[in-house]
């Protein structure tokens, strides 16, 4: 074998040797990108079950089983601390324990964003100022003025707080104008049945139990406030589990067309799990309006809370309203 045919058989084996060792003559394909882990759904939703004054879509969603029907495809257990008070709902919210608040006042929802809670607020849950009242027991009240230099029981920065300042104010009265009590709402219609308070803010059943017991309603919020009560998620929640957020409006917007399609059974059951009669409930029904859609009346209204909070010393800075709000397609 001559010296040429050497070099071209030796020249012929390392080109081999190279293309087996490039993929036959292919570039190497670069190395794959680990794809980035889908977001795991969580293995439990938390939803506050608030039935007073008279939520009837959360009484039948409870009843009927109807997020866990939702939820329970996927092996998703759904949970319903009874947290009624919107401070203690929010301060559930900013711990991470709890992923949506669903009754939840205006004034609470404000307050705790201003506060740097992440929440959004995602529908109205209802609007009903006749449902909310001022209460007095005897004839020595006969209006608003009277309250002058009386004591109030009431939950403080709520709802029914903004109704009596906004009575006062619209009667040339000062907040200071009266002895204001913080109390929740059995408290307060209790202190005013045994004569420690001369009125109660009420709401609901608790103030048809005290008219029954002898109280009176001197006021309501009709032309004072619309009552505007929210449902609201968790920031990260929402941000994490956006199909999860829509499928829980989708649950709550059938239970509000339930409540028009069945109004028999679902009178029944809000009777039936309130303690109050039948008739009571029909009576009170048509003080609600469960309509979630936030409309822009809705957003005016949660401003002039939030004026209010301000104006009366428990806010200092204000919000953009609608940075709080999620509009979910």
């Amino acid at each position: 074998m001559n010296r040429n045919t050497v070099s071209r058989l030796c020249g012929t084996l390392l080109l081999a040797a190279f293309l087996f060792l490039t993929g036959c003559g292919k570039p190497a394909a670069p190395a794959a990108t680990p794809a980035a882990p889908a977001a795991s759904k969580p293995d439990a939703i938390s939803i506050t079950y608030v039935k007073a004054p008279l939520n009837v879509p959360s009484i039948l969603e409870k009843k009927l089983a109807s997020f866990e029907k939702e939820f329970g495809k996927e092996n998703i257990k759904v949970s319903y601390p009874e947290i009624t008070v919107g401070s203690k709902q929010t301060e559930a919210l900013a711990a991470d324990s709890l992923d949506f608040a669903h009754c939840l006042g205006g004034t609470s929802a404000i307050l705790a964003a201003a506060n740097g809670v992440d929440l959004k607020i995602i529908s109205m849950y209802s609007r009903a100022p006749k449902a909310f009242v001022v209460l007095v027991k005897g004839t020595a009240i006969q209006n608003i003025a009277d309250l002058k230099g009386k004591k109030v029981a009431g939950p403080k920065g709520t709802i029914l707080h903004q109704l009596i300042l906004a009575a006062l104010a619209k009667n040339g009265l000062r907040p200071d104008d009266i002895q204001f009590v913080s109390m929740d709402l059995p408290s307060s219609a209790a202190a005013l049945m045994n004569g420690s308070v001369d009125a109660a803010l009420s709401a609901g059943p608790d103030a048809i139990r005290a008219e029954k017991a002898g109280a009176r309603i001197l006021t309501n919020g009709e032309g004072l406030v619309e009552a505007t009560i929210v449902t609201a998620v968790r920031g990260d929640f929402l941000k994490k589990n956006p199909e999860l957020v829509k499928r829980f409006l989708r649950v709550h917007q059938a239970a509000v067309a339930h409540i028009k399609a069945n109004p028999d059974e679902s009178v029944q059951l809000t009777a039936a799990e309130t303690g109050l009669p039948p008739e009571t409930v029909r009576q009170m029904l048509p003080w609600y309006d469960f309509d979630p859609t936030i409309k822009p009346s809705d957003i005016e209204e949660l401003k002039r809370t939030q004026e209010f909070l301000i104006q009366n010393g428990m806010l200092k800075k204000s919000i953009e309203i609608e940075k709080i709000i999620a509009t979910i397609q």
